[in-house]
């Protein structure tokens, strides 16, 4: 009988898991990372997360949210159901019944470490120039700056949202880089066209933006329509 993989036979089509790799670096700017993990949970997309070790510092200073391995589910869940504003339990997140994968930083022999790893690409929210010069000299010091290296070299979508300011002219030369490699450069800069009333509205506008570039759908901001004003209500007083 011939085997069911055999040389003359192709192989079955199977479901294969393809997440989208999140890395969140140590820059400013946590509530952006949550909102495009709620928005990828939220659209059944899967996720593999890496999240370095300043980005736990600024974390825990942003939200009073400490990121523990070993409880990592669980402080993911408190993290996303907080408000940008730092109400608690502002989002119903789905983590628990959601494709959620949590690689330590410091596991260079976790799998997106591999271009043999299949993912769909990878989304860094917010990005530190420090993460910027990492992934643009190649250093892999870590895996969140490896798992960029693997996303450019297998030419796999690269979104990085890079949350700094003023810019020197160093980080601009190796943002320039990663363009020229080819991955998308966005600045976290919100916008107000869209008729922003709220903290969570501005962050939520960076998030959907960030997903556009990955051709994730969203409804995290009302798009521009060629009118002005169009978003805005009557005005008052």
């Amino acid at each position: 009988m011939e085997p069911p993989h055999g040389p003359n036979r192709p192989h079955e089509e199977v479901s294969r898991r393809r997440p989208w790799v999140v890395g969140v670096s140590g820059a400013s700017g946590t509530p952006y990372a949550a909102s495009v993990l709620r928005a990828l949970l939220h659209a059944g997309e899967a996720v593999d997360l890496v999240i370095s070790r300043a980005s736990r510092l600024t974390l825990l200073d942003e939200t009073g949210i400490g990121f523990r391995d070993a409880h990592w589910r669980e402080d993911l869940r408190r993290w996303l159901a907080r408000g940008a504003d730092g109400t608690p339990d502002a989002f119903d997140v789905p983590v628990d019944s959601a494709d959620v994968t949590h690689w330590a930083a410091g596991d260079l022999a976790a799998g997106p470490s591999s271009g043999s790893y299949e993912v769909k690409g990878m989304l860094i929210v917010p990005a530190s120039t420090a993460c910027v010069a990492g992934v643009a000299l190649g250093l892999s010091k870590d895996l969140l700056q490896r798992a960029a290296s693997v996303t450019l070299k297998e030419r796999r979508p690269l979104v990085v949202a890079v949350r700094e300011t003023p810019l020197n002219g160093q980080t601009l030369r190796h943002l320039v880089t990663l363009d020229e490699a080819g991955a998308v450069v966005l600045p976290a800069s919100p916008a107000f066209y869209a008729g922003a009333t709220h903290i969570q509205d501005l962050v939520d506008f960076v998030a959907g933006r960030v997903l556009d570039a990955a051709g994730v759908p969203h409804k995290l901001y009302r798009r521009w329509e060629g009118e002005l004003g169009g978003d805005r209500g009557p005005e008052t007083g």
